[in-house]
């Protein structure tokens, strides 16, 4: 591992574990909120990132820049009207990380505007590099998670909003999510279709842009020049 890419692991890991909590802890929150307590009946109500961490999603943070943590158990039977409640459940997720994100834009536009960044500075160079990351490993979350292949939140959105007559019909993907998900990142790592690359950096760079008013590839080449200093 060279100095730019342990440089960016270090930064990586509090960016993570952070952006990975606030997620599920959002989970929780809004499903107690609509009357299950199973989440802070088991202790995911906690921003102590242990609680939440699935291993093979942190390690596919780390690699891909997407990833998940372990899922929030929620009790449908609990809830008033659950498949209406289950779309703001599932939404609640991706929506904490889209507004970490817009922070983290907004302190960028701030930064730039007013701080004379210097990348041999390493409190300033540390700071901005800390928010590109921020803002780009909240996009890609927000917007992994709002696939809808099961077990990702866009699955349970789309149940939710399917008429009842057609549930049925989308139960069949809960057996094979995992294997089209495997499936998707393979091919997008080891083949010239990037397709998981395309659904979420497309879409991300368009919102780096209305967040921080520069383009996530622009910021990537900045953060990737403060790293190799």
């Amino acid at each position: 591992m060279d100095t730019a890419s342990l440089k960016e692991f270090i930064l990586l890991i509090p960016v993570i574990l952070f952006s990975l909590t606030v997620h599920e802890v959002s989970h929780g929150w809004v499903a107690d909120k609509f009357g299950d307590p199973t989440a802070r009946a088991t202790g995911r109500l906690t921003l102590n990132p242990i609680a939440h961490l699935d291993p093979i999603g942190t390690i596919m943070l780390f690699i891909a820049h997407f990833g998940w943590a372990k899922p929030v158990m929620i009790n449908p039977y609990n809830l008033r009207d659950p498949k209406k409640d289950m779309i703001w459940i599932s939404l609640a997720g991706p929506g904490a990380n889209f507004a970490l994100a817009l922070i983290s834009g907004i302190l960028l536009r701030g930064f730039m505007s007013f701080v004379n960044v210097n990348v041999s500075d390493i409190i300033t160079s540390s700071i901005y590099a800390i928010l590109i990351l921020t803002l780009q490993i909240n996009l890609a979350l927000g917007i992994f998670n709002l696939i809808p292949i099961p077990p990702l939140d866009g699955s349970k959105i789309l149940y939710g909003l399917l008429p009842y007559n057609m549930e049925h019909k989308f139960i069949w993907l809960e057996r094979y999510g995992m294997v089209i998900l495997l499936a998707l990142f393979v091919i997008d790592s080891f083949t010239p279709f990037k397709i998981l690359t395309f659904i979420i950096w497309l879409p991300a760079n368009l919102l780096s842009y209305l967040f921080a008013g520069r383009s996530l590839f622009y910021l990537l080449n900045v953060l990737n020049m403060i790293l190799s200093i």
